[in-house]
């Protein structure tokens, strides 16, 4: 039996190994960076260690030819690696049965910049967004606050990339922090962009597999609360809904670049319009992609099947049904009651069945009894990095003997 191969170690890795191997298929998951939960799973047959670029295309292209792996379906978990992927399609989809598409689709949603131009040239609502030249542009734009500042690219772990947008209040604020976004990307990667009021509940997900831009498998669902709560690095609690605006548009999108793979397209509901503007496309699997799973439509499974010449009839997700991330979403419902944004009542409605757990799972407990103190030790290894501004900038200071300044 053809199996799979994952690149990346956290809970959405370690969703795909549980839904290909509740079923019998082979999952060998390459471990990326510090991220090991998955490995941990009973469900991964083989654990393995990712060399990262520029040696990621070659090592995958072993697996194939060297280890067995030939024919077997490749999945990408995070934009990094999916960016290899499709880079290197030609050469990998010779290997692999692929769920990353080509560059010429995929550049629409990894730079944020396209992403923009995509969403503006098939008419579908998108925050307002200025890429300055220079920071003289910014001190004399007409500008209304409040604005956000966001890299269009995430090559690199730093303050700004890892933080994913700051506000900016003021002018000043916002000059201050365009030098601090400066010295950590390169300019023309900054984008100021309109802020959008509201928090998580306003945020909306299209999670699809798709063939040439057509959806077989999807799922719509409200991003109900994040962490952190304001700008969350990721999704805490997640409720699968019904909400043909954000389907349509996300659809618009996809069949536009001919979209082929996994892919979760993010909108934001403006609260004085009532649009729904869309503010990425991320494609590969999305974190709570295993809502899917409780909701009908298993969707790494739904792209192996494809993978082997058996794409599934279209099959929508049930509404009705959560997912949750116990850890960061305790944090999360604990800052909204404090802000009387959430009665403990309602929170602990959130609780109810059908629920799916981002990383519990009584037929495989060793990913949650050492998700803690991996969590722990990974936030603790990273912390000089965001501390410093960016990895590169750490390495380079302590070759040097420095200490920032």
């Amino acid at each position: 039996m053809n199996g799979a191969v994952v690149i990346g170690g956290d809970s959405r890795a370690l969703g795909i190994a549980r839904s290909l191997g509740r079923r019998g298929i082979p999952v060998w998951v390459v471990c990326e960076g510090d991220y090991l939960v998955a490995g941990r799973s009973r469900y991964a047959t083989r654990s393995l260690e990712w060399p990262g670029e520029p040696d990621g295309a070659a090592y995958l292209l072993a697996l194939a030819e060297d280890e067995g792996a030939d024919g077997w379906t490749l999945y990408a978990t995070s934009d990094e690696t999916s960016a290899l992927v499709a880079r290197n399609h030609a050469a990998l989809d010779e290997r692999f049965q692929l769920t990353t598409p080509d560059w010429s689709a995929f550049r629409w949603a990894y730079d944020k910049r396209l992403t923009n131009e995509l969403a503006e040239s098939v008419g579908v609502a998108h925050p307002w967004t200025l890429h300055p030249a220079s920071r003289s542009e910014l001190e004399t734009a007409e500008l209304s606050f409040p604005l956000i500042l966001k890299p269009a690219l995430k090559q690199e772990l730093n303050r700004f990339t890892y933080d994913k947008a700051w506000p900016v209040h003021t002018r000043a604020e916002l000059l201050r922090r365009y030098d601090e976004a400066c010295s950590l990307v390169p300019s023309d990667q900054v984008m100021l962009q309109q802020l959008i009021a509201g928090g998580g509940e306003s945020q909306y997900s299209f999670g699809a597999a798709c063939i040439d831009g057509r959806p077989f498998a999807w799922v719509t669902a409200r991003r109900t609360r994040q962490y952190p709560v304001d700008f969350g690095h990721s999704s805490s609690f997640v409720e699968s809904v019904e909400n043909e605006a954000v389907e349509r548009d996300a659809r618009r999108l996809l069949g536009e670049i001919r979209y082929s793979g996994l892919v979760e397209v993010e909108f934001k509901r403006d609260p004085d319009t009532g649009e729904y503007s869309v503010l990425d496309i991320n494609p590969r699997l999305w974190t709570w992609h295993t809502l899917g799973r409780r909701a009908g439509v298993d969707f790494p499974y739904l792209a192996w099947l494809a993978g082997q010449g058996e794409p599934p009839p279209e099959t929508a997700a049930r509404p009705d049904v959560r997912w949750m991330r116990v850890g960061t979403d305790v944090l999360s419902a604990a800052a909204m009651m404090r802000a009387g944004g959430l009665s403990f009542r309602d929170y602990l409605r959130s609780f109810r069945r059908p629920l799916e757990l981002a990383v519990f799972a009584r037929d495989d407990p060793r990913p949650g009894l050492a998700a803690a103190p991996l969590l722990v030790s990974r936030m603790l290894r990273r912390l000089p990095v965001l501390f410093m501004g960016s990895a590169r900038r750490a390495v380079r200071l302590a070759g040097r003997g420095s200490s920032p300044r």
